[in-house]
């Protein structure tokens, strides 16, 4: 086990599992860490538990579309043994390096902790709907397993779509299964320019309604002496994506004329949100359903606003001292802080605030999985509850 005074690294998962074991004896807590791109999500106070030991790609199945691998293995790791093979993870998952200015290296375990989900998840899912298997290690100590390592398996209880998104604080995560799929061949995106929140709205949720296959949607606003834009992103063989892009661009022809790019483009600064990275002020990422997203825009006032996922997502970069859940006020949904100072961090809370009775299951799960409080504590902790 490498250690320093404030951080643990253990290299196996029997080490972790004692190091939980002894910290849940002594009153001890971690703020468990994987690659350190998140600033500001980890829990104060508590020595560090980072997971980057334990790494390594378990097994690999180009044949069969699937992949076993180690929580600490960095996501590049993963993402260059599928390209090899001409394959991805389905949920393109993005990297938050370009919004925390952090120089850490995104792990596979990170990835699945926080549900990291890019814009293809409108049309393959998210990270959680591509896990067949898990392992972790409770607040107990106990090394729990769940699901295969095949896509046809008996589970019991969905565990493996549970820990996706707990940030830690229900178990560590040591190893996880994933389905896969074969990279696209191809890529191309329809793009509208000059459309405003609304139009763009109006036109990504007539394209999602279209048989061509779009994997992709979104609007950036106008800045810097441009004009908004609005993609629509088509992936497949070759000649399938010409064809379907030129259709789309007729069928859509209501909403302007569009051009077409070829190649990845936009999408990976997209998936990041890179835009909103360079700029002071707190980063919020907010899940809306997709119809409602130029309503959220139209009601965030100073803020920068950028719309994925056909407007479910929304990125919002806004002064640290703007309530923006208060301005959201009556939308159906949630918005999560993602970046911002330790003052407006403390003031706003990092995570939404949960109607009572989800807040009661969400806290009677982590009783049940950490009942001593070891695992990133106070992370979760409640924050104002909206009301019922």
């Amino acid at each position: 086990m490498a250690a320093t005074m404030t951080e643990f690294q253990p290299e196996t998962e029997a080490e972790l599992a004692g190091l939980i074991r002894e910290a849940g004896a002594q009153g001890g807590g971690f703020a468990i860490r994987g690659g350190g791109t998140r600033a500001g999500l980890a829990a104060e106070g508590a020595a560090r538990l980072s997971t980057v030991g334990l790494s390594g790609i378990s097994l690999y199945e180009p044949g069969a579309l699937t992949l076993v691998v180690r929580a600490g293995t960095p996501l590049a790791e993963v993402e260059a043994a599928l390209a090899s093979e001409g394959q991805v993870l389905p949920f393109e998952p993005w990297d938050a390096r370009a919004l925390t200015g952090r120089t850490g290296t995104p792990t596979i375990g990170g990835v699945v902790a926080t549900n990291a989900s890019g814009p293809r998840r409108i049309q393959a899912g998210a990270c959680r709907d591509s896990m067949i298997g898990i392992r972790f290690v409770d607040g107990t100590g106990a090394v729990v397993k769940n699901g295969g390592r095949v896509m046809k398996n008996v589970t019991g209880l969905d565990l493996v779509k549970l820990l996706a998104g707990s940030h830690g604080t229900l178990g560590v995560i040591t190893e996880v299964a994933f389905k896969l799929l074969p990279g696209p061949a191809a890529t191309a995106s329809v793009v509208f320019d000059g459309l405003s929140a609304e139009e763009a709205v109006g036109a990504m949720t007539a394209a999602l309604g279209t048989p061509f296959q779009v994997s992709a949607a979104a609007h950036l606003p106008a800045g810097a002496g441009e004009a908004s834009a609005t993609l629509l992103r088509l992936e497949g063989l070759a000649g399938s994506v010409a064809y379907r892009s030129g259709e789309l661009a007729r069928a859509l022809r209501r909403f302007g004329m569009a051009r077409v790019v070829e190649g990845p483009g936009d999408w990976p600064a997209i998936r990041d949100a890179a835009r909103l990275g360079g700029s002071d002020g707190a980063v919020w990422r907010i899940s809306a359903k997709p119809t409602d997203g130029a309503r959220v825009a139209a009601r965030l006032g100073p803020a920068e606003v950028m719309l994925d996922w056909g407007g479910g997502l929304i990125w919002a970069l806004a002064p640290e001292d703007f309530d923006l859940r208060a301005a959201l006020g009556g939308v159906p949904g949630h918005a999560t802080l993602v970046r911002a100072g330790a003052e407006a961090r403390a003031r706003w809370g990092v995570f939404h605030p949960e109607p009572p009775p989800v807040a009661a299951i969400a806290a009677g799960l982590r009783a049940r999985f950490d009942p001593k409080g070891v695992l990133n504590p106070g992370l979760m902790a409640p924050h104002d509850p909206v009301p019922a």
